[in-house]
Protein backbone atom coordinates (compact mmCIF):
# COMPACT_ATOMS: atom_id res chain seq x y z
CA UNK A 1 0.00 0.00 0.00
CA UNK A 2 1.86 3.56 -0.91
CA UNK A 3 1.31 6.09 1.64
CA UNK A 4 -1.38 7.75 0.05
CA UNK A 5 -3.42 5.16 0.45
CA UNK A 6 -1.82 4.97 3.93
CA UNK A 7 -2.93 8.39 4.45
CA UNK A 8 -6.43 7.88 3.48
CA UNK A 9 -6.99 5.27 5.25
CA UNK A 10 -6.03 6.72 7.98
CA UNK A 11 -7.60 10.23 7.81
CA UNK A 12 -11.02 9.03 5.95
CA UNK A 13 -11.73 6.11 7.54
CA UNK A 14 -12.51 7.50 10.87
CA UNK A 15 -14.59 10.58 9.12
CA UNK A 16 -16.47 7.97 7.46
CA UNK A 17 -17.53 6.29 10.12
CA UNK A 18 -18.57 9.17 12.38
CA UNK A 19 -20.88 10.38 9.15
CA UNK A 20 -22.14 7.18 8.65
CA UNK A 21 -25.13 5.88 10.77
CA UNK A 22 -24.05 4.02 14.10
CA UNK A 23 -22.87 0.37 13.90
CA UNK A 24 -25.12 -0.82 16.45
CA UNK A 25 -27.99 1.04 15.94
CA UNK A 26 -30.52 0.83 17.90
CA UNK A 27 -34.11 -0.73 17.12
CA UNK A 28 -36.69 -0.92 19.06
CA UNK A 29 -40.62 -1.82 19.48
CA UNK A 30 -43.62 -0.26 20.96
CA UNK A 31 -45.74 -2.20 22.80
CA UNK A 32 -48.45 -0.13 24.63
CA UNK A 33 -46.11 1.87 27.63
CA UNK A 34 -43.31 0.14 26.71
CA UNK A 35 -40.23 -0.04 24.19
CA UNK A 36 -38.24 -2.79 24.03
CA UNK A 37 -35.19 -2.07 22.36
CA UNK A 38 -32.88 -4.42 20.52
CA UNK A 39 -29.42 -5.05 18.44
CA UNK A 40 -27.59 -7.88 17.80
CA UNK A 41 -23.98 -7.15 16.57
CA UNK A 42 -20.15 -9.06 16.63
CA UNK A 43 -18.99 -9.73 20.26
CA UNK A 44 -15.52 -8.05 19.10
CA UNK A 45 -17.08 -4.93 19.08
CA UNK A 46 -17.19 -4.82 22.92
CA UNK A 47 -14.15 -3.46 24.69
CA UNK A 48 -12.00 -6.68 25.80
CA UNK A 49 -11.46 -4.70 29.65
CA UNK A 50 -15.63 -4.23 29.33
CA UNK A 51 -16.29 -7.35 28.33
CA UNK A 52 -14.03 -8.92 30.99
CA UNK A 53 -15.94 -6.87 33.36
CA UNK A 54 -19.60 -8.27 32.73
CA UNK A 55 -18.05 -11.82 31.76
CA UNK A 56 -18.92 -12.19 28.24
CA UNK A 57 -16.41 -14.29 25.64
CA UNK A 58 -15.43 -12.18 22.56
CA UNK A 59 -14.69 -14.02 19.33
CA UNK A 60 -14.76 -13.13 15.78
CA UNK A 61 -17.74 -15.89 15.20
CA UNK A 62 -19.80 -14.97 18.55
CA UNK A 63 -22.68 -12.19 18.12
CA UNK A 64 -24.24 -10.81 20.88
CA UNK A 65 -27.96 -9.38 21.59
CA UNK A 66 -28.81 -6.66 23.85
CA UNK A 67 -32.33 -6.00 24.60
CA UNK A 68 -33.57 -3.30 27.39
CA UNK A 69 -36.97 -2.24 28.09
CA UNK A 70 -38.51 1.32 28.52
CA UNK A 71 -41.27 2.16 30.25
CA UNK A 72 -43.08 5.35 29.08
CA UNK A 73 -44.65 7.49 31.98
CA UNK A 74 -45.69 10.84 30.49
CA UNK A 75 -42.56 12.23 28.56
CA UNK A 76 -40.08 10.24 30.67
CA UNK A 77 -38.43 6.67 29.97
CA UNK A 78 -37.59 4.33 32.73
CA UNK A 79 -35.28 1.25 32.43
CA UNK A 80 -37.10 -1.39 34.14
CA UNK A 81 -36.28 -5.17 34.56
CA UNK A 82 -38.21 -7.77 32.34
CA UNK A 83 -38.09 -11.34 31.90
CA UNK A 84 -36.20 -12.08 28.53
CA UNK A 85 -35.70 -14.95 26.35
CA UNK A 86 -35.20 -16.46 22.62
CA UNK A 87 -33.89 -18.11 20.00
CA UNK A 88 -31.54 -17.96 16.60
CA UNK A 89 -32.14 -19.85 13.65
CA UNK A 90 -30.02 -19.94 11.14
CA UNK A 91 -31.33 -20.19 7.00
CA UNK A 92 -31.20 -24.40 7.56
CA UNK A 93 -33.44 -24.04 10.63
CA UNK A 94 -30.32 -24.84 13.36
CA UNK A 95 -31.75 -23.26 16.49
CA UNK A 96 -29.80 -21.84 19.23
CA UNK A 97 -31.28 -20.87 22.69
CA UNK A 98 -30.34 -17.47 24.28
CA UNK A 99 -29.96 -17.33 27.66
CA UNK A 100 -29.64 -13.74 28.40
CA UNK A 101 -27.85 -12.32 31.47
CA UNK A 102 -28.71 -9.26 33.07
CA UNK A 103 -26.74 -6.13 33.29
CA UNK A 104 -28.27 -3.49 36.08
CA UNK A 105 -25.90 0.29 36.01
CA UNK A 106 -28.65 1.29 38.05
CA UNK A 107 -30.32 3.84 35.74
CA UNK A 108 -30.09 1.42 33.09
CA UNK A 109 -30.82 -2.36 32.94
CA UNK A 110 -30.39 -4.01 30.07
CA UNK A 111 -29.76 -8.48 28.74
CA UNK A 112 -27.14 -9.53 26.81
CA UNK A 113 -27.29 -13.30 25.04
CA UNK A 114 -24.33 -14.74 22.91
CA UNK A 115 -24.62 -17.38 20.37
CA UNK A 116 -21.95 -18.98 17.54
CA UNK A 117 -22.38 -18.09 14.00
CA UNK A 118 -19.65 -18.80 10.61
CA UNK A 119 -19.04 -15.85 7.99
CA UNK A 120 -22.02 -14.05 6.63
CA UNK A 121 -24.62 -16.32 7.93
CA UNK A 122 -28.58 -14.85 8.37
CA UNK A 123 -29.94 -15.71 11.09
CA UNK A 124 -33.93 -15.85 12.46
CA UNK A 125 -34.03 -14.22 16.16
CA UNK A 126 -36.94 -14.39 17.86
CA UNK A 127 -37.28 -12.97 21.56
CA UNK A 128 -40.03 -13.28 24.48
CA UNK A 129 -39.51 -10.26 26.51
CA UNK A 130 -41.87 -9.54 30.06
CA UNK A 131 -41.19 -6.52 32.12
CA UNK A 132 -44.79 -7.22 33.61
CA UNK A 133 -44.85 -10.99 35.38
CA UNK A 134 -48.62 -10.51 35.08
CA UNK A 135 -49.31 -10.16 31.17
CA UNK A 136 -48.24 -12.19 28.62
CA UNK A 137 -44.95 -11.75 27.24
CA UNK A 138 -43.89 -9.23 23.96
CA UNK A 139 -42.88 -10.84 20.83
CA UNK A 140 -39.95 -9.09 19.07
CA UNK A 141 -38.48 -11.05 15.99
CA UNK A 142 -36.11 -9.78 12.86
CA UNK A 143 -33.29 -10.94 10.67
CA UNK A 144 -29.64 -10.10 10.65
CA UNK A 145 -26.46 -11.08 8.70
CA UNK A 146 -23.08 -11.84 10.71
CA UNK A 147 -20.21 -11.30 9.19
CA UNK A 148 -16.50 -12.31 11.00
CA UNK A 149 -14.59 -9.23 12.56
Amino acid sequence: MNQLAKWAMATLLPLIVLISPPLLADQYVSHGNYEIHYNAFNSTFIQPDVAKNIGISRSKRRALINVSVLKVEGDKKVAVPAIVSGTAANLAEQQQTLTFKKIDEGSAIYYLAHFGFTNSQVFRLALDVQPDPNQPAFKVEFEQRFYED
